[in-house]
């Protein structure tokens, strides 16, 4: 007999309480809930995720953060593993729950996910994942939009009439006792990064007390803490994008007579709209997943070299700054976005071997690592995405360290090797001279690599490479 007394809350993206359409749709009228989160194996040994052992275990820590909340107000977290289709329909057959109330996902596979349930099953979707859905965002023409800067603008033109009002987290919750499901797992979360919505709310209100205010100056420093580092919270919704959209926007009423931190603050919300730009490409152009966007630059001969792909990912590629950032991901499972770029456009452009394989690598390690951002930054990167650097832009990582970690500091943090290097050949060891490099005690080619490659010789080769592409 259904219930229309009990719903389905399927958690999959929104591990939070507050901001939470699907839930507050799901207990509304006093409904009893069901908080159902479900391990499904596609998902679990796809390229994207089969081997992303550290973001696995911020979810697990997001989850069993998630099930201590609910208890706080009555409620708790039921974990079931199998195909969604089959483990929604046992559990409404189980429980007679009446809807399945779930935020809507625009990944390929999410797509025809839902779609397959919402046929057979009550499946009800909520807008969730982005601020604005993708399908309400299209050109006058009805197209997508594929450049960054007009999206944009039509972006902001939608948000700005939209409701400030934030949805509360429900008071009280009621699971019915007799739900049955498994243990969720064992995950030992990395501690840079708190998995839970308290977790990320506490972030979120640091860096709007202080650091937003100055985002546009700090932001590119690698060494300082420029940044809201809210990016695995966004991933798995444990803070609304959306609330944070909110926040940002009185804080820019806060001063509206500060034009300069207004304007930081607007660059924050800038890096929002790209998540949402990303989001869209990747809901109208789900083909960017399996090769470049650009038809033209889908011929640029790769190379294979499995030693230099190697001591890129290792971090051992002989530029400090590139290596930095590389052991920083493998640390603790992120990297500054500014070490992002820099790491993608050596393995791309200096090494000129492919961005499929640095997509993977970084969605195999990225706690934060989402298809449509890492897609969108990589093809950006390479120079074959929607909205992407000019082919011809090629970063030298030498001045780039100069640039945003001008003391070294960030370099040292995660490449000691070079902790007693003089600061005038820190961003480029190679240069010392043997005697310095025994006081230092970091001898070129044996404590630390001497450079894989010459960026000078590098640079020209993938602009050969490029040109001879899009010439055709």
């Amino acid at each position: 007999m259904i219930k229309s007394d009990l719903a389905i809350w399927w958690i999959r993206r929104d591990l939070r309480l507050q901001d939470n359409p699907p839930l507050c749709a799901a207990a509304g009228q006093g409904r009893a809930i069901i908080p159902l989160f479900i391990l499904d194996p596609e998902i679990l040994r796809s390229r994207y995720h089969s081997d992303a052992g550290a973001r696995r275990a911020f979810l697990l820590g997001g989850l069993r953060s998630l099930d201590a909340d609910l208890r706080k107000r009555g409620g708790r977290l039921i974990l079931r593993e199998g195909r969604p289709l089959e483990v929604l329909g046992r559990i409404l057959q189980e429980t007679g729950a009446g809807l399945v109330y779930a935020a809507e996902d625009y990944s390929p596979y999410s797509l025809r996910r839902d779609a397959e349930i919402a046929g057979q099953l009550p499946l009800r979707l909520m807008q969730g994942v982005s601020i604005i859905p993708p399908a309400a965002l299209l050109k006058a023409d009805g197209r997508p939009y594929t450049v960054f800067t007009p999206f944009s603008r039509a972006w902001k033109a939608q948000t700005l009439p939209l409701s400030l009002d934030i949805l509360s987290a429900p008071e009280k919750l009621s699971t019915p006792p007799d739900v049955g499901g498994e243990d969720i797992p064992d995950g030992a979360a990395t501690e840079t990064f708190v998995p839970g919505e308290s977790a990320a709310r506490n972030r979120l209100e640091l860096f709007m007390r202080g650091p937003v205010f100055h985002y546009a100056e700090s932001r590119d420093q690698l060494a300082a803490v420029g940044t809201s580092q809210l990016s695995p919270y966004f991933r798995f919704g444990m803070l609304s994008a959306r609330e944070a959209f909110v926040i940002a926007q009185n804080a820019i009423r806060s001063a509206e007579e500060n034009a300069p931190e207004c304007r930081n603050v607007e660059k924050w919300i800038r890096e929002l709209i790209w998540r949402e730009f990303y989001i869209s490409v990747l809901f109208h152009f789900p083909h960017v997943l399996g090769k470049e966007f650009s038809p033209t630059l889908r011929r640029v001969k790769w190379r294979k070299d499995a030693a230099q792909l190697r001591s890129w990912q290792q971090g051992s590629t002989g530029y400090p700054l590139v290596d930095a950032g590389m052991r920083e991901l493998l640390g603790c499972g992120w990297m500054h976005n500014r070490a992002r770029m820099m790491v993608a456009s050596f393995l791309v452009k200096d090494l000129l071997i492919d961005w499929h394989e640095g997509e993977s690598w970084f969605m195999r390690h990225l706690i934060d690592g989402d298809p449509a951002a890492n897609n969108g930054g990589w093809q950006w990167a390479a120079g074959t995405g929607t909205d992407a650097t000019p082919y011809f832009r090629i970063f030298n990582p030498v001045l780039q360290g100069r640039r945003f970690d001008p003391k070294g500091t960030y370099i040292r943090t995660w490449v000691p090797e070079l902790e007693r290097v003089p600061l005038r050949y820190v961003h480029s060891p190679w240069e010392m001279p043997v005697s310095d490099q025994w006081k230092a005690g970091c001898r070129i080619g044996k404590d630390y690599p001497a450079p894989i490659v010459d960026h000078a010789q590098a640079r020209e080769r993938a602009l050969e490479a490029y040109q001879l592409t899009v010439d055709g």
